[in-house]
């Protein structure tokens, strides 16, 4: 472990969108559509515990591809979002372009970097007078909010928790060998990849996909579980482990995947064939050089799951090193053991193992 790092054993706008359903009636959810940077209707959910008064400030929780933003509120006993309500933090998830509860865009880390992270702090700090914004990220939310904040797109933006991936995307030799040799294969028969085709079939390659992942993945009976270990890691499961989640939070991932474009898949095969985060080219304003010194004076704390089969865990910890010299006893980085990807969040015990380190991130 580097010196610093603290270780835990550890095209045309779409109609404005429809309120997503969310997943816990205990707190009061105000939906809130705004529009991207480049006229992209996007989604914000404030939510509060009416018996608390906010007074930390806002933080904005931002999902991974092929999500959406209630990810954070999984169907367990208590959520990261309750422990940050609970802590006196004033909560604001984002539907960014890459939410399943948005219309489906052909996008690019670029595009969020540039057009869906600016507006969204806007918009909070416009609501709420603040100076700055504190954030969470997870997977390619933070790749991309990581990409905006080194670019110098996020002044505002203070913290930045970031968990599995930020610069430096390692990946498990099966992810590097499908990343690398079937993407652009998988381009030209099909402009998505879906874990969704684990229950509803899009055509003749989603069933046979399908009918080929589910051969080889006999570790459940859930054929999304199969679905999003194929298109994201390398595991069985690749982006939880089974002993980790409950079981109403293993049904509940049926209806929580869909489609990441063809286009993300294939810019992040060259960042991973880079070895770091490299731009698409597809908006202004991106520096040309990600690995150059950051444009930035967030402070980055790093979470890895020592499981994590999606990203393995060196990715963060290349990533902290990174920083680290940048500016030294500034960052830090917690790889948490016995944990992978997503149950860092909706772990059925992630509230006692991984959300204490991330509330106390935040706090500083």
């Amino acid at each position: 472990m580097s010196g610093g790092a603290a270780t835990s054993s550890t095209a045309r706008p779409a109609p404005v969108p429809v309120p997503a359903r969310t997943t816990r009636e205990d707190h009061r959810t105000e939906h809130l559509p705004f529009r991207a940077g480049d006229g992209r209707w996007l989604t914000m959910l404030h939510v509060e515990n009416p018996s608390i008064t906010p007074t930390r400030g806002p933080v904005l929780l931002v999902h991974g591809a092929g999500v959406r933003a209630e990810i954070f509120r999984p169907p367990i006993r208590r959520t990261l979002v309750d422990a940050l309500l609970d802590d006196g933090f004033d909560v604001w998830m984002l539907n960014w372009r890459a939410s399943i509860d948005l219309e489906p865009v052909a996008w690019t880390l670029d595009d969020a970097a540039v057009h869906d992270y600016p507006a969204a702090v806007a918009l909070i700090r416009e609501r709420t007078g603040a100076d700055a914004v504190k954030a969470f990220v997870h997977c390619q939310g933070s790749t991309s909010f990581t990409m905006s904040a080194i670019s110098g797109l996020l002044p505002d933006v203070s913290t930045i928790v970031t968990n599995a991936v930020s610069l430096h995307p390692v990946l498990p030799v099966g992810s590097r060998v499908k990343i690398l040799g079937l993407a652009p294969t998988i381009s030209r028969v099909s402009p998505v990849l879906s874990p969704k085709w684990g229950y509803k079939s899009e055509g003749p390659f989603s069933r046979m996909l399908r009918a080929g992942v589910t051969a080889v993945h006999g570790e459940c009976r859930n054929p999304v579980c199969a679905m999003v270990s194929f298109t994201y890691g390398s595991g069985r499961p690749a982006l939880w482990a089974h002993r980790n989640i409950d079981r109403a939070t293993h049904d509940w991932i049926t209806g929580e995947f869909a489609g990441a474009p063809m286009t993300f898949f294939l810019q992040m095969r060259e960042c991973v064939r880079a070895g770091h985060l490299v731009p698409a080219g597809t908006a202004p304003g991106i520096l040309p050089s990600l690995v150059a010194p950051p444009r930035t004076d967030a402070r980055f704390a790093f979470i890895a799951g020592e499981d994590n089969r999606c990203f393995l865990p060196e990715s963060q910890q290349r990533s902290f090193d990174h920083f680290e010299r940048m500016a030294p006893g500034r960052h830090v980085l917690h790889r948490i053991p016995g944990y992978g990807h997503l149950d860092v969040v909706f772990g059925a015990d992630a509230w006692r193992d991984v959300h204490p380190f991330i509330v106390d991130e935040l706090r500083r």
